[in-house]
C-alpha cells in the first residue's frame, strides 16, 4: 500500500525540508507561493458548491485591516492578531455577501468583483485606517522559522481538511448543491444555510492569508496590487491541480517576472491558463481537487 501513502507524504516532507535549504529570497517566494495555494483553495472550495468567487480579494483585504488595527490601536500580540483577524474577517466577509447568496453564475461572481473595489474606494475616501497611507511599523513574528513554517504548517492542513470534509456527508450536500440546487430544497435542505457556512469556511481561509501577509510586511496598503495578483491563482485554480498552482505562484514571483510590466503579466498568466488547459485535455481526465462524482442510478426496467 506504499503507493498509496507515499505520494500524500511528500508534498509535506517537502514543505518540511525546504526552508532548511533555500536562501532568504527563495524562502520569500515559498511563503507567497503557500499564500496564493491557501487562496486557490479557498476558491476552488467555493466553486465545488456551485459559487464562483472573484472576491478572494476582500477576503484578504479585510484581515489585514484588523490584524493592523488590532496591533496598531489595540496593541495585541501576533498569536492573537492573526487568529481573530481570521475569524472576524470570516465574519465580516460572509456578512457582507449574505444578501446576494440566491445569485448564481455570473451574477454572483461579479458581485464578489464589486466589493473589494467600494472597499478601496471607501477607505480612499474617508481616510480611516490610515487612508492612501495604510498603516505601517506593525509587529513583526520576531522568529523567521515561526514565519515560515505557520504558513507551510496551515497549507497541507487545509488541502487534506477540505479533501476529508469533501468525502464527507455533509461535503457530498455542498456537492449536491452545486449539481442541482433544487433537488436540494427539495428535500428539505435549507441550502443558503449550507452556502453561508461554505462562504465563512472559504472567506476565513482568506482571511488568515491576508493577517498573516500583514505581520509578514509589516504593513497594510491597498488592495490594487492585490487583486492583480490573485487573478493568477484564479488562472492556475480554474484549471485545477494543485502542482500547477504551486508552479505558477514560483514562475509569477521569480526574478525573471517581476520585470515585467503589467500587459507582460497578464500575457503570462494567459499562457498558464492555456498550457494548463492543453494539458488537462490531453489526460482525458479532470484533475479537480473534489472531482468525485456522485454515482449515477440506473433506471429499473
Amino acid at each position: 500500500m506504499l503507493y498509496v501513502a507515499v505520494p500524500p507524504v511528500l508534498p509535506v516532507i517537502a514543505l518540511a525540508i525546504l526552508p532548511l535549504v533555500l536562501p532568504h529570497y527563495w524562502q520569500k517566494v515559498l511563503i507567497s507561493t503557500a499564500v496564493f495555494a491557501l487562496l486557490a483553495l479557498s476558491w476552488d472550495f467555493l466553486v465545488s458548491v456551485g459559487m464562483v468567487s472573484l472576491g478572494q480579494a476582500l477576503f484578504f483585504g479585510v484581515a489585514p485591516y484588523l490584524s493592523g488595527s488590532l496591533d496598531r490601536y489595540a496593541g495585541l500580540p501576533v498569536w492573537l492578531t492573526i487568529p481573530l483577524a481570521t475569524v472576524l474577517g470570516g465574519g465580516i466577509c460572509t456578512v457582507f455577501l449574505l444578501p446576494v447568496l440566491r445569485l448564481r453564475g455570473i451574477y454572483f461572481a461579479m458581485v464578489t468583483l464589486v466589493l473589494p473595489l467600494m472597499l478601496e474606494r471607501t477607505v480612499e475616501a474617508t481616510g480611516v485606517l490610515g487612508g492612501t497611507e495604510g498603516l505601517a511599523r506593525l509587529k513583526p513574528f520576531g522568529n523567521p522559522w515561526i514565519e515560515i513554517y505557520l504558513v507551510t504548517a496551515i497549507l497541507p492542513l487545509a488541502l487534506f481538511g477540505f479533501r476529508r470534509l469533501m468525502a464527507t456527508d455533509y461535503g457530498l450536500v455542498l456537492k449536491a448543491i452545486r449539481d442541482n440546487d433544487r433537488a436540494v430544497m427539495s428535500a428539505g435542505i435549507n441550502i443558503y444555510r449550507l452556502k453561508a457556512q461554505a462562504l465563512f469556511i472559504a472567506s476565513s481561509i482568506g482571511a488568515f492569508c491576508g493577517a498573516y501577509m500583514t505581520h509578514v510586511y509589516m504593513f497594510v496598503g491597498f488592495l490594487r496590487s492585490r487583486l492583480f495578483h490573485f487573478a493568477l491563482g484564479i488562472c492556475s485554480s480554474w484549471w485545477d491541480g494543485q502542482l500547477r498552482r504551486f508552479n505558477h505562484g514560483c514562475f509569477h514571483f521569480g526574478p525573471a517576472l517581476r520585470s515585467f510590466t503589467g500587459s507582460g503579466r497578464v500575457t503570462h498568466g494567459n499562457i498558464c491558463a492555456l498550457t494548463s488547459g492543453v494539458y488537462r485535455g490531453s489526460t482525458g481526465g479532470d484533475l479537480s481537487l473534489y472531482s468525485a462524482k456522485i454515482p449515477k442510478v440506473r433506471k429499473m426496467g
